[in-house]
């Protein structure tokens, strides 16, 4: 099984080395090195980036914009694919077997085994390409971080916590309640009202 990280002078990984990889893996190449992304989420995990997609599906009804959920690549160049946990593409020509191009919203939902490169690699990453908004999901400290693009950089982060409503900037007027995102009573329930 190949390394989770190449070796100093090994040669970087590109699209087509992936699309020889057998199907039964899933790899993430950025800058051409290749991160292997097993084992595989937790429950949790899976939960809170299904409530994610589900929400934000529910809000883009009647709108151009679609909302995806992993496993699905995001070609950004012959050195970086990606697959984002959940993502929102406004550019339906950039909606093909893949995606090729940035995603306007990517969300990211931590885990153990991934959250230092969804930190660091992804979110470099996703500034250089022009991802519009990255939102880092962590769910057991059950908060939300947000960068958005502005100036060429991103900006933030925004922090929202698990009973607070996060606005989507770039996508006009979706919000998604972050209590029902993390499965937590809403605010001002449970206080005696």
């Amino acid at each position: 099984m190949r390394s989770m990280l190449r070796s100093k002078g090994e040669k970087k990984y590109t699209w087509q080395d992936y699309l020889a990889w057998p199907d039964e893996e899933r790899w993430e190449v950025i800058d051409g090195v290749a991160y292997g992304m097993t084992p595989s989420p937790s429950s949790r995990h899976q939960v809170v980036a299904g409530n994610f997609f589900a929400l934000v599906r529910e809000r883009l009804r009647g709108k151009s914009c679609r909302v995806f959920v992993a496993p699905l690549d995001v070609y950004l160049d012959d050195f970086n694919f990606v697959q984002p946990d959940v993502m929102v593409v406004c550019d339906e020509k950039k909606i093909r077997d893949r995606i090729y191009g940035a995603p306007d919203l990517v969300v990211e939902v931590l885990s153990p085994a991934t959250s230092l490169k969804d930190k660091r690699e992804k979110k470099d990453l996703y500034e250089k390409f022009g991802v519009r908004e990255y939102v880092i999901v962590h769910p057991e400290e059950m908060l939300v971080e947000r960068f958005f693009l502005s100036e060429g950089g991103f900006k933030g982060p925004d922090v929202f916590g698990s009973q607070e409503v996060l606005p989507l900037l770039f996508l006009d007027g979706v919000e998604v309640l972050l209590w029902d995102v993390f499965e937590v009573e809403p605010p001002g329930e449970g206080e005696g009202a």
